[in-house]
Parts: structure tokens; sequence; C-alpha cells
């Protein structure tokens, strides 16, 4: 069924896509009783499913990509497709407009998307009064991917990290630093050792000031070289983070099928063509740490060979945005059966 929908929504801009699916995914759970029938079409349940990771007990090891919420707008609809975890953002202290539409094309040959979105949200205030909204908090567990204004020079991006990190505190379960996003001009360069160590310490400085201190992850760009990634590792152990995403998108055109106007679009490339990438990347971190720290694998990720591919790799948790795009509403539920049925 997902098939038909698809063709129809892939004739709309990706974007417009997006809002039009939310909007009436919104006004149709709104409906007495729906909620339920969603529940018992897309939820699936196991206890080999089950996993605790940096200290918080998930129900499945699939959880939903930061990007396609930004504000925590739609946690209760999303919730209902099964996802074990949902992340936030990424949320950036004030409000942004993000990049001058159009700034997301489907590259369908390759399964892929570019998208060029620019930390596009409404700022922490608004998701804080989204979350704060919810009737019932206590069944989600949520992410806060966190990033700085495009007009906050590096040298001053530890403010807008420490001011969205207070801000969520009590609103998020877990933290991601987002300094891998290729569509904020100079963001990459916060990737460095030095500029990275130093926004991680300060942020594990406030963390620890609290009672009950929150698990920070790092997410970061598959384009890294070895040598980077050996300094990620580093990094990590020394900061004494929880652990780290991989992978953000790729500034990497390599092997892509599509129409080569829409490929040249600037951008970062999520989907299939990253499949092999981010893999080889929690590969090399896993094997590099001596499994020091947990792992979510993002990128790519379609299918339960897909997710298979990732675990095996030595991801703990594994994140789907693309693939939710491509593979529709089912895709969490199918890969948790056939992960009760292969594994």
């Amino acid at each position: 069924m997902y098939k038909h929908i698809k063709q129809i929504l892939f004739q709309l801009q990706p974007e417009e896509a997006h809002h039009f699916v939310m909007r009436n995914l919104k006004n149709y759970t709104s409906f007495p009783g729906v909620g339920k029938l969603l529940d018992k079409k897309y939820q699936y349940n196991h206890p080999s499913l089950e996993r605790e990771v940096f200290g918080i007990k998930f129900k499945n090891p699939i959880g939903l990509a930061a990007g396609f919420d930004k504000n925590a707008e739609f946690i209760e609809e999303l919730n209902h497709f099964g996802f074990g975890f949902i992340e936030i953002g990424t949320v950036t202290p004030k409000p942004q407009p993000g990049n001058d539409a159009p700034r997301m094309f489907r590259l369908v040959e390759d399964k892929a998307v570019i998208n060029r979105m620019g930390f596009n949200n409404k700022g922490a205030d608004f998701a804080i009064k989204k979350i704060q909204e919810l009737k019932h908090r206590e069944r989600y567990i949520i992410g806060g991917n966190i990033g700085k204004n495009k007009i906050t020079p590096n040298e001053d991006a530890v403010d807008d990290y420490i001011k969205c990190f207070n801000a969520l505190f009590d609103y998020v379960d877990y933290f991601v630093v987002n300094v891998s996003s290729p569509n904020t001009p100079g963001l990459r360069d916060l990737q460095e050792k030095e500029p990275l160590l130093y926004i991680l310490n300060y942020l594990q400085q406030y963390n620890q000031q609290h009672e009950k201190p929150k698990p920070i992850l790092l997410k970061i760009a598959p384009d890294l070289t070895d040598s980077q990634l050996d300094d990620i590792i580093e990094i990590v152990l020394e900061s004494k983070i929880a652990g780290v995403i991989a992978t953000n998108t790729t500034i990497s055109r390599e092997g892509l099928k599509s129409n080569p106007e829409i490929v040249k679009e600037t951008g970062g490339v999520s989907g299939k063509p990253l499949t092999k990438r981010s893999t080889e990347v929690i590969r090399y971190l896993s094997e590099k740490s001596n499994k020091a720290f947990p792992i979510i694998g993002v990128g790519g990720i379609h299918t339960t060979e897909d997710a298979i591919e990732k675990l095996e790799a030595g991801a703990s948790l594994l994140q789907v945005y693309t693939g939710f795009i491509y593979e529709g509403p089912s895709i969490v539920k199918n890969i948790c059966k056939g992960l009760v049925e292969k594994l």
C-alpha cells in the first residue's frame, strides 16, 4: 500500500511532502481510537529486542534520527510507528529559518536524499513547550540533538551548546552534540580535536553538577579519515562522554546514479549510498576502542540486513531517517521482526 502512497507523495517537493504527511497524521490521530489502531498495525514488541544502553532501557534498538521532528511537534504521533526512541532537533538556542528553499532533494534511483536544511528550527524554548504538552511523557525516550546558531562564531560555539544543554536538561533523556552537519558554514571545523574536546569537557562540567547526569553523545561525519577517527576515540575517552552516533550525512557523491543535475546540489547525502561507509566507521570505532563506548549506528538502514550489519559491526542502537521515507511506516516493525527471527 505504501508503494502507491509514495508515488503520490513523491510528486510533491520533499519538504512539502513532509509537512503534508505530518499535518495530516496529527489530524488523523486526533480521532478517538486511531492511535490504538496504528499501534496494533505498526508496533512490534519482543523481550529479545529490549536492551539497556548508557543507563537507559529501550524497548527496541531502532530509533528515529534527528532532523525528522526538529521541534518536538510530533513525538506522540511518531511513537505509534514502533520507534524505541525519538531524537529531536537539531535544536539551537534561538529560532532560525535555515537555508533558502529548495533545500532538500530526492535521489530516487539511489534511495537517497540530499539536504542542506541548515539547522532550521523554532528554538529551544519551543521544543521545551512541546515536550511539556505531552500527555504521557514517561512513555517516550527522547534525545536532544543540539547545535549552534548560524550567526554564532565558532569561538563562541560552546556558549550555544551550554545554553541548549541547560534549557533542555529536564526534558530529554540524552543529548547529542552535533558538530558534523555539512550545512552550517564552518561547523565541521569543530570536529577538530582541540575545539571539540573543549566543548565536550565544558558540557561535562555542567553535566556533573546535576544529581543525575544525562548521557552525552557525539554525532560525527562519515567523511573523517582514520586518523581523525583515532582522535574521536581519544576525545570520547578523555571527556568521558557516553558514546558516539555514527554517522551524519556525507558530502561525497561517489557512485550516485540519479540525475546529475540533482546530484550536484550542495548538501549532505543520506540513505543507501551511506550504508557501507557508516558501517565501516562503526566497525573502526568499535574495534580500535575495544568496544569502550556505545555507538548508535545510522546511515542507510532500510532493511533487517542493513540493521544486522551495523549491529555486528559494533552498534548498540540504530536510527533511521531516509529509510523511513523510502520504506514507509512499517520499517521499524519489519526490522524488529527480522532481528527476532534472524538473531
